[in-house]
C-alpha cells in the first residue's frame, strides 16, 4: 500500500517539477495568454452551452407568454419554484464530479473518472426519484406557500410536464462534468445547439401552427432536454473517451459513501443559491399587484440569467482548471488560474453592466406585450445591471472552490450570508419599508455582496499547497488498488 500511494506522489512530484520549471521560463504576459487558452478551452464550449440549455427554458417561457399573463405567471412559477428547487438539487450534487474527475484526471488516474461517472449516476438518481412527489403534489404545495388558486391550476399541469424534464437532468450534468474534467466538452456545445434550433421548430409547430398550448410547449422542452443527453451518452460510451471510459464496472457500487458525502456538502453549497433565488419569486407573489410584479421579476431574472451563463461557463473554467493543477501538485497554477479566470469573468461583467444600464425596459417585449409590465422591467434596471456585475464574480469563485473541494465551507457562507442577511433584509426592505419588489431584491442582492467579500477573502487567504496535500491523500485513499500504477499515461487524443 505504502509503494501504491508513493508511486503516485512520485508522479505528482514529477508533474509539479515540469510545470514549475516550464512557468518560470515565461514572462507574466506569455503565462496569462497560455493560461487564457486553457481557459477559454473550457469556458467556451461551456458558456455556448449554458446559453443554448438556457434558451430552451426562455424560448418556452416566451411561447407561453403570448398566451396570456396568467400561463407566464404560472410557467415562472413551476420554473423557478420548483424545477430550480431540484435543479439546484441535482446539480449541486453533480458538481462533486467535478472536483473528483478533476483532480483524478490532472493526476493521471484517467481510469478513475468512468468510475466516478458511474457512482455519480447512481447517487443523482436515487435523489431523483426522491424529488418526484414535489411535482406530483405540486398543486398542494404551491397553495401552501400562499400562490394563486388561478396561477396553482395552471402550474400543477406544467409540474406533471416537468418530472421527465427533471430526470433529464442525471444524464446531462454528469456527463458534462465528466467531459469538461478533460477538456472535451465542444461535443456538448454542439449538441446544445442542435437541440435549441428542434426546440423552436418543435414550439412553433406544436404552439403556433397546430395550436397546442401549453401540452405543445411542454413537449418540445421535454424532446430539446433528452436529446443532447443521447448524443453524450453515445459519445461517451462508444469510443470518444478510450481513457476514461472502460465500460461499465460493479466498482461503480464500491465506495458510494464518500461520494454521497461530498455530492451532500455541493449539493447544499448549490441549492442553498438557487433556492435563494426562487425565495426571491415567493416573496415577491405575496405583494401588491403580484402578477404585474411576478411578470416583471421573472423577466429580470431571466435577463440576469441569460449574463449568468457567461459566469457559469467561467465557473466550470474555474472548476477544471484548479483542480486539474490541484490534482498535478501545481499549487502555484491553480492559484494563478484562479486569478486569470476571476479578472476575466469580471472585465466581461463590467462591459455588460452598462450595456443593460443603457437598454433599460426595451428587453421586456421579447416576453411581453404588457406595457405594465415593461415600465415595471424598466424600474428595475439599475438593480439588474448591479446584479449583472456581481454575478460576474460571485459564480467563479464558487467554482475555485468546487475545484478546491471545500464545498462544505462555501455551504456554511451561503447559508448565513444568504438566509441570515439577505432574506431579512429583502423581506425589511419590501414590505416593511414598502419598497415592494425593489425592495425585496436589493435585500436580495446585500446578501450575495456579503456572500461575494466572503468567498473572496476565503480564496486570497487560501493555503494552496495544503489543497494539494489533501487531493493527493484523497487519490491514494479512492484509487483502486488493482489499476494504480496503470494508467499513468496521457490519454489518446
Amino acid at each position: 500500500m505504502a509503494g501504491e500511494g508513493g508511486e503516485l506522489t512520485v508522479t505528482l512530484l514529477t508533474n509539479t517539477a515540469e510545470n514549475v520549471g516550464e512557468n518560470d521560463k515565461l514572462d507574466m504576459k506569455e503565462k496569462v495568454w497560455r493560461e487564457s487558452k486553457k481557459l477559454w478551452v473550457v469556458a467556451a464550449p461551456a458558456i455556448f452551452t449554458r446559453f443554448s440549455t438556457s434558451g430552451v427554458s426562455l424560448i418556452t417561457q416566451a411561447f407561453i407568454g403570448h398566451l396570456g399573463p396568467t400561463e407566464l405567471a404560472a410557467y415562472s412559477i413551476t420554473l423557478t419554484v420548483l424545477l430550480r428547487f431540484s435543479n439546484g438539487i441535482l446539480l449541486g450534487m453533480a458538481s462533486a464530479l467535478e472536483t473528483l474527475c478533476g483532480q483524478a484526471y490532472g493526476a493521471k488516474q484517467y481510469h478513475m473518472l468512468g468510475i466516478y461517472l458511474q457512482r455519480s449516476w447512481l447517487v443523482l438518481i436515487g435523489s431523483t426519484i426522491c424529488l418526484t412527489p414535489i411535482y406530483i403534489f405540486a398543486g398542494p404545495i404551491l397553495l401552501a406557500l400562499g400562490q394563486e388558486e388561478r396561477l396553482v391550476r395552471v402550474a400543477r399541469v406544467i409540474a406533471l410536464w416537468v418530472i421527465g424534464i427533471n430526470f433529464s437532468f442525471v444524464p446531462s450534468f454528469t456527463c458534462q462534468m465528466f467531459l469538461q474534467a478533460q477538456s472535451k466538452n465542444k461535443i456538448i456545445a454542439y449538441v446544445a445547439a442542435v437541440s435549441l434550433g428542434v426546440h423552436v421548430f418543435l414550439s412553433w409547430l406544436l404552439m403556433v401552427h397546430f395550436e397546442f398550448g401549453i401540452g405543445g410547449a411542454m413537449t418540445s422542452s421535454l424532446v430539446a432536454h433528452w436529446l443532447p443527453n443521447v448524443a453524450q451518452l453515445l459519445f461517451v460510451i462508444c469510443g470518444g473517451c478510450k481513457d476514461t471510459w472502460r465500460g461499465f464496472s460493479w466498482l461503480a457500487f464500491k465506495d458510494l459513501w464518500p461520494v454521497f458525502k461530498l455530492s451532500l456538502a455541493s449539493g447544499g453549497m448549490t441549492c442553498l443559491e438557487v433556492w435563494y433565488n426562487s425565495i426571491l419569486i415567493l416573496l415577491t407573489g405575496n405583494l401588491k399587484n403580484a402578477e404585474v410584479s411576478l411578470n416583471a421579476l421573472a423577466i429580470c431574472i431571466n435577463i440576469n440569467a441569460m449574463e449568468m451563463m457567461v459566469a457559469f461557463g467561467f465557473m466550470a473554467a474555474a472548476s477544471v482548471r484548479v483542480s486539474n493543477e490541484i490534482g498535478s501538485g501545481n499549487s502555484k497554477g491553480a492559484k494563478f488560474a484562479t486569478m486569470v479566470v476571476v479578472l476575466t469573468s469580471l472585465s466581461i461583467g463590467v462591459i455588460l453592466f452598462f450595456v443593460f444600464l443603457f437598454l433599460r425596459g426595451r428587453v421586456s417585449y421579447i416576453f411581453t406585450r404588457s406595457e405594465v409590465v415593461a415600465a415595471q422591467v424598466a424600474d428595475l434596471s439599475p438593480i439588474l445591471a448591479f446584479s449583472i456585475l456581481l454575478n460576474s464574480v460571485q459564480p467563479v469563485l464558487s467554482g475555485v472552490a468546487v475545484g478546491g473541494g471545500w464545498q462544505k465551507y462555501v455551504t456554511y457562507v451561503n447559508l448565513a450570508c444568504y438566509y441570515l442577511v439577505g432574506i431579512p433584509t429583502g423581506i425589511f426592505l419590501g414590505y416593511v419599508m414598502d419598497l415592494q419588489v425593489k425592495g425585496v431584491w436589493l435585500g436580495m442582492i446585500f446578501g450575495i455582496f456579503v456572500q461575494t467579500c466572503v468567498l473572496t477573502i476565503m480564496t486570497m487567504g487560501t493555503d494552496w499547497d495544503k489543497q494539494v496535500s489533501v487531493s493527493q491523500r484523497r487519490l491514494n485513499r479512492w484509487v483502486e488498488p488493482e489499476s494504480r500504477g496503470q494508467n499513468q499515461t496521457s490519454p489518446r487524443e
